[in-house]
This record gives C-alpha cells, sequence and structure tokens, in this order.
C-alpha cells in the first residue's frame, strides 16, 4: 500500500514479489509526487509480478487484502482474515493458487461439512474462497478458476429468520425500566430497524425534534481497544428515517435528563456487546424466545410486512442496498396472493 514519506513528502510505492524459491519479498519504489501514481506504479507491478499467479495462496491472500485496504472496513478484514486463516489457509496455503483443483475444493468442501458448521457459516467460509478466486481471475488474470465449477457449499435459509412479535417484543421491554438508557435503545432498535451499529453511533444532532426524524449517517464499532466512527455499510445506508411521536418524545426526554449533552457526542457511549448481554439478561426475565440484537432489525421489517407496507418502502427504510436483498430475505413472509388474484378474476368473470 503507497504511504507518504514525512521527510520529502513524496509517495512511496511498494509491494510484494515471490522469487524462484517461492519466498515473498517486499519491494518499494520512491519519488512519486501523488498517491495516484504511487498506486496505478503498484498496480502495474502486481500485474507484471502475478500475472501467471505461480505462488502460494497464503501469499496471495496478502495480495488480497493489501488491495481491499481502501474498499473494506477494518473489522471486515479482520474477520475476512480470520476465516481463512481458519479454514482455507490450513488446507490449501502451501498450495500454489493456480494449481487448486476444483476436485480438491470439492473435497475441502466435504471435510467442511464434517466439523458441525452451521448452513450459513459453512456458506461463510466458501464466499472466502469465492472471493480470492475472483480477485485473482479479475484482477491478476488467473486462467481458471475452480470455484465456477463447483456447486457452492452452505445456504441461508430466509425461513430461519428469527423474530419477535409485537406481543413478544412488549412482553420483553416492559421488564426494563421505561426511559432508561437500555430502554431508549431497544425502542429505537424495534421501532426504526437501524442497525445496532448505526444507533450506537446516533448523536443529538442527528436528531429532529420538529421533523420527527433520524439521521443515519455513520456507523460504530470496537475493535482493537480503539472505538471507530465511519460510514454505514452502503450508500443506500446513509438515510432519513421517520419516527413516531411516542418514540421522539422519548428520545427526547432521554436527552433532557442528560442536560448539557455535546451535540457531537454519542447518545449511548457503550460497546455492541453490553447491549447484547443486557438483551439476554431481560429475554431470560421476560421468558421469550432468545434472538439476537441484529434480529430485532428482522422484527422491525416483519412488523412493516403484517402492516402491508410496500417492499420499496421497507427497503428505504432499513438502508438495503438492493431490492432484491428486501425480497430475497422476506418475501416468504408476504401472504400469498395467488387466492386474491382468483377472486378477482372471478369477479370479472360475474359481472352483468
Amino acid at each position: 500500500m503507497a504511504y507518504k514519506e514525512k521527510d520529502t513528502k513524496k509517495w512511496t510505492a511498494q509491494w510484494f514479489e515471490t522469487n524462484v524459491k517461492g519466498e515473498k519479498k517486499k519491494r518499494r519504489k520512491r519519488g512519486f509526487e501523488t498517491k495516484r501514481e504511487a498506486l496505478e506504479y503498484e498496480r502495474q507491478k502486481k500485474l507484471n509480478n502475478n500475472r501467471n499467479m505461480n505462488m502460494k495462496l497464503s501469499d496471495f491472500v496478502d495480495i488480497y487484502f493489501d488491495d481491499k485496504q481502501n474498499e473494506l472496513k477494518d473489522r471486515t478484514i479482520k474477520n475476512k482474515r480470520y476465516m481463512m486463516e481458519q479454514h482455507i489457509i490450513p488446507y490449501f496455503g502451501s498450495q500454489k493458487i493456480n494449481e487448486i483443483t476444483a476436485s480438491q475444493i470439492i473435497q475441502w468442501q466435504n471435510e467442511m461439512q464434517t466439523k458441525g458448521f452451521s448452513e450459513a457459516y459453512l456458506r461463510m467460509i466458501q464466499n472466502q474462497l469465492t472471493c480470492l478466486f475472483s480477485h485473482a481471475s479479475r484482477i491478476y488474470d488467473l486462467t481458471t478458476n475452480p470455484c465456477k465449477k463447483v456447486k457452492r457449499m452452505g445456504s441461508f435459509d430466509v425461513r430461519s429468520l428469527n423474530f419477535w412479535t409485537l406481543e413478544e417484543y412488549q412482553k420483553f421491554i416492559q421488564t426494563i425500566e421505561q426511559g432508561t438508557k437500555y430502554y431508549i435503545i431497544f425502542e429505537i432498535l424495534f421501532w426504526t430497524g437501524c442497525r445496532i451499529g448505526e444507533l450506537l453511533a446516533l448523536t443529538k444532532k442527528d436528531i429532529d425534534f420538529e421533523k420527527n426524524q433520524i439521521n443515519i449517517n455513520k456507523t460504530y464499532y470496537r475493535t482493537n481497544r480503539q472505538d471507530i466512527i465511519t460510514e454505514p455499510k452502503t450508500k443506500q445506508s446513509i438515510r432519513i428515517v421517520e419516527i413516531p411521536e411516542f418514540l421522539k418524545q422519548e428520545i427526547k426526554c432521554f436527552i433532557d435528563r442528560h442536560y448539557g449533552m455535546p451535540d457531537n457526542e454519542r447518545l449511548f457511549p457503550i460497546v455492541q456487546e453490553a447491549v447484547q448481554h443486557k438483551m439476554k439478561r431481560h429475554i431470560e426475565k421476560s421468558g421469550v424466545k432468545y434472538i439476537r440484537v441484529h434480529d430485532t432489525r428482522h422484527s422491525h421489517v416483519a412488523y412493516l410486512i403484517n402492516k402491508g407496507v410496500d417492499p420499496i418502502l421497507i427497503k428505504e427504510r432499513v438502508g438495503h442496498k438492493d431490492i432484491r436483498i428486501t425480497l430475497n430475505t422476506y418475501g416468504h413472509l408476504y401472504p400469498n396472493q395467488q387466492r386474491k388474484i382468483a377472486d378477482l378474476i372471478d369477479s370479472e368473470k360475474n359481472k352483468p
């Protein structure tokens, strides 16, 4: 990844080369006037050095994450690298990436499926390997992508979505003291469908009490003992969420009790794990079924679907990138309209 020299103020390009012994060496070239020039030089070097992809998969993993530094968030890179180090590198790491075959991937899939992982987790592991080979094919001209020849393992059963009904949520929230920090947190989560990271990044400035709106424009997470606030998951995640009057009043009363709170200070300066821990305690206390914090988002969508809200409006409210995400994830919750169609045809046929 290119960097700027402190003394000369010029940019330096850096990349990895693999010698004939298969050893990975870092290379540098200094003196570029702009970051763009240095990055382009890096890109060309990587293309030239890795065109035949005659390198170990473990070495290409480093190149992959080097390329993705500006595209992926630190937390995402950390999670993806962990899965690769646990489930992919032990199996394929020492092999040349251009020699890995479809049959070997099938053998790897068979082994992964004996380890007791859920279908969803198997799908996530598979996605990491697929991303590696897709990047190698698209950017470094890997001749054959073996992942394209095999069926992906794992699945995501949309019918197994976990969520609360309104009655279950009401039973849960009644066990938390009204107006307290966690009461407001769960009220916002359930009645807006926002992501936990989006909620924990909210400031007083993000609440428009005149228009009854919450402006979602950032997300929060904690990694390596550091609080990180960054852009949301996608561009579509930046949105204005309309809130009901009762929720606005609850948020306003909470802020008023914290007199002098700066406009740009987080409303809830805690971490996600604290919210999950509190949620678990009150699930046990209320006797409702166990769900994760993220499942309050599913609960909100399920509530809207039950009320007949159009999928397009739901997509905009929860910040989905594409309407297909909304329909693919929640489509089975919509009532079957086939009887309605038949009745409509009947009524037309029976007209005098």
